[in-house]
């Protein structure tokens, strides 16, 4: 079964996953395991993920695990044509492609929910949402789910705070090993190389507003510094979500780290690039789009495609067009030009030209995913929003060290005494 664009693109896909492969030694040996091991023994797994190479290696190692694996897209953009061939040859049901439309994006994700799933592995809550929505008659079959983006913790948070939220799911985004291998290393990369394919223009020496500096806007704007752009930050005064350091943190923080730092107002007058990574719904609106200078190029890097009101930017043009790939022109009717990558979609993961995070930073967050998805299966936790325990993120940190080569030593016990004892002070 499944539904693909094109079977023939399987042999391509292939070797795309075997690139993966090679290059994921956490998730080859998780795999190596679960083949001798079959934790997943008898279950329906259904995943809502950017569906590409490393994805595919996670796909892999679940079914090594004895699930039988469900696959569709968490956003209309980011599945790789070849590789959701190659899953599908591999006995993957696989219900995704590149630029889907919203109404088959969302008819993909309920096909994976016909086959029942068990578990659940989701990016940005949609599936998670639909089971509690227009599929509740599958919940009674549902052990748990494991969560992979901020956007998808904290609608899972809100589902929770409301009663809503009906069996437990592990926020593997929250891990810290988690924030350092994805957030910020992964998200720095991947936005910028995304950026870079679409346009092919030079950052160095150019004003590049980063819109939030949370992990994600932390990780974009030390690579933006390391490759000579000027880089303005934008942050609020609220605290958008527990538990995490307010806007008014966030901006000393930025500021102390040799970034300049404004509200969103001024910052739109300046830039020549603008990069949102927020979260939330239109960080940049109306009043900031009609004060950017002319061939301003606007980019997303956060979940959904709300964070730049791209109806306003239709609503004020006298046209628009796709220029080239991933890059749509508008003329505004004021005779400005701004120009819009991926649709207001993530940047990094849009295809063709978004490839994702680097291989070895989804090894480290796949690893996360598989380590806490077989936790799942073996725990009985009550139904709620559940931290990654911290003996599998201390794990998957040790195993991605140790693949490259670095073993760190103990505590010696004359240390731990020290360190427990509150008389000794020399």
């Amino acid at each position: 079964m499944g539904k693909i664009k094109n079977s023939k693109l399987a042999a391509e896909g292939k070797r795309e996953l075997e690139w993966a492969r090679l290059n994921m030694p956490l998730l080859v040996r998780i795999r190596s395991r679960f083949e001798l091991e079959k934790p997943l023994k008898g279950l329906a797994i259904g995943t809502c993920l950017h569906l590409e190479k490393k994805t595919g290696i996670l796909l892999e190692t679940l079914k090594a695990g004895g699930a039988k694996v469900y696959a569709s897209s968490c956003n209309p953009l980011t599945t790789d044509d070849r590789v959701a061939a190659a899953l599908a040859s591999e006995g993957i049901e696989v219900y995704a492609w590149a630029g889907q439309s919203e109404k088959d994006y969302y008819k993909n994700i309920n096909s994976v929910l016909d086959g029942k799933p068990n578990a659940v592995i989701d990016d940005g809550c949609d599936q998670i949402f639909m089971l509690h929505t227009k599929r509740r008659e599958l919940l009674p079959n549902v052990i748990g789910g494991c969560e992979e983006t901020t956007t998808g913790i904290t609608r899972l948070k809100a589902m929770e705070r409301e009663g809503k939220l009906e069996f437990p799911v592990i926020a593997v985004n929250n891990a810290y090993s988690k924030y350092l291998f994805d957030n910020r290393f992964g998200t720095g990369q991947s936005t910028i190389d995304g950026i870079m394919r679409a346009t092919n223009l030079l950052l160095a020496g150019k004003n590049v507003v980063v819109v939030g500096f949370g992990w994600c806007g932390r990780g974009i704007a030390d690579r933006l510094r390391g490759m000579g752009a000027n880089v303005i930050v934008v942050e609020i005064s609220d605290r958008i979500r527990d538990g995490e350091p307010s806007g008014l943190h966030k901006a000393l923080e930025a500021l102390y780290s040799g970034y300049r730092v404004m509200d969103m107002r001024s910052a739109s007058k300046l830039g020549d690039f603008f990069i949102t990574a927020t979260g939330c719904k239109n960080a940049i609106g109306p009043e900031h789009i009609r004060l950017m200078k002319s061939g301003a190029i606007l980019a997303n890097s956060g979940h959904f495609d709300n964070e730049i009101d791209r109806k306003y930017l239709e609503a004020q043009s006298r046209s628009h067009r796709e220029l080239k790939t991933n890059l749509n022109e508008y003329a505004l009717k004021d005779g400005r030009r701004l120009y819009l990558l991926s649709q207001g979609r993530l940047v990094n993961l849009s295809q063709p030209t978004g490839q994702g995070h680097p291989i070895e930073i989804m090894d480290g967050s796949f690893a996360i995913q598989a380590l806490s998805l077989e936790y799942l299966t073996k725990s009985k936790l009550k139904s709620g929003v559940h931290d990654v325990p911290l003996e599998i993120d201390d794990m998957v940190v040790r195993l991605a060290l140790r693949a490259n080569g670095i073993e760190l030593p103990a505590l010696r016990p004359e240390q731990l005494k020290y360190l427990s004892s509150w008389e000794e002070g020399t």
